[in-house]
């Protein structure tokens, strides 16, 4: 998917005014972290991430639910663009994303290290979600420098949507430049209205390989997003069955 691609609505530009921003030719936009009702702390169901994601323009989002692959699996050929397999899994030192997975990375492992073998074992691309954000179960500094010394780690997030710190991400693209990682970016959204508060825009991929290529030439462009859900009267579905 190369070109134009699809054109950010009213509404979310008015949240996130660099989705206005002109797109460059034969790029595509992509957001690396976001969350539906498949994660245990977000309400997205799949209408309204549909909706987000068509109202923000993204071609690409690769959905990262906390513990599970199900969501993801389920929305790949639901949402009206193209979905990255992820999952976010909780280690004791610290919060890893798997990136193209194929089934769940197994609950029970007991080190970071370990969790970024299992996500190297099907392939995919170990990331590093909010890596300094003390709000956050962040990943230890000193784990983080002992996996990238092992080239355990491939991508690091430079830009999360729900760091409200500046510095903070400053000092992951210092970070990234340092360890020589490919820096990555993600809204983190937990609600529909995050999804477009942040995202890189880059060359078209097809694999793992290609979205470190990507990477590597990308711009990331977005702000802090951290509203409170507007309050609706609604029921989300149990998702309990789809956890695997």
């Amino acid at each position: 998917m190369t070109g134009k691609g699809p054109s950010p609505s009213s509404g979310a530009v008015e949240r996130h005014p660099h989705l206005a921003r002109p797109r460059t030719p034969g790029r595509v936009r992509f957001d690396c972290h976001l969350h539906t009702m498949w994660s245990g702390d977000s309400t997205t169901t799949p209408e309204e991430l549909a909706e987000a994601i068509a109202g923000a323009g993204l071609d690409i989002v690769c959905i990262t639910d906390h513990s599970t692959v199900a969501g993801a699996l389920e929305l790949r050929d639901a949402l009206g663009c193209r979905v990255v397999i992820g999952q976010e899994q909780r280690t004791p030192s610290g919060e890893l994303i798997g990136l193209f997975l194929s089934e769940r990375i197994p609950p029970g492992l007991r080190s970071a290290r370990q969790t970024a073998l299992a996500i190297r074992e099907q392939g995919g691309v170990v990331y590093v979600p909010h890596p300094f954000d003390p709000l956050r179960h962040h990943l230890e500094e000193s784990v983080l420098e002992e996996l990238a010394a092992s080239s355990l780690v491939d991508a690091i997030e430079v830009r999360n949507g729900k760091t409200s710190l500046e510095h903070l991400n400053e000092q992951a693209a210092r970070a990234a430049a340092r360890l020589g990682l490919t820096a990555g970016a993600g809204s983190d959204a937990h609600v529909p209205e995050a999804v477009g508060s942040v995202y890189v825009e880059a060359d078209d991929f097809s694999d793992a390989p290609s979205f470190l290529r990507s990477l590597a030439t990308g711009q990331v462009f977005g702000h802090h997003f951290d509203g409170a859900r507007r309050f609706q009267s609604r029921i989300v579905p149990s998702t309990s069955r789809y956890r695997r």
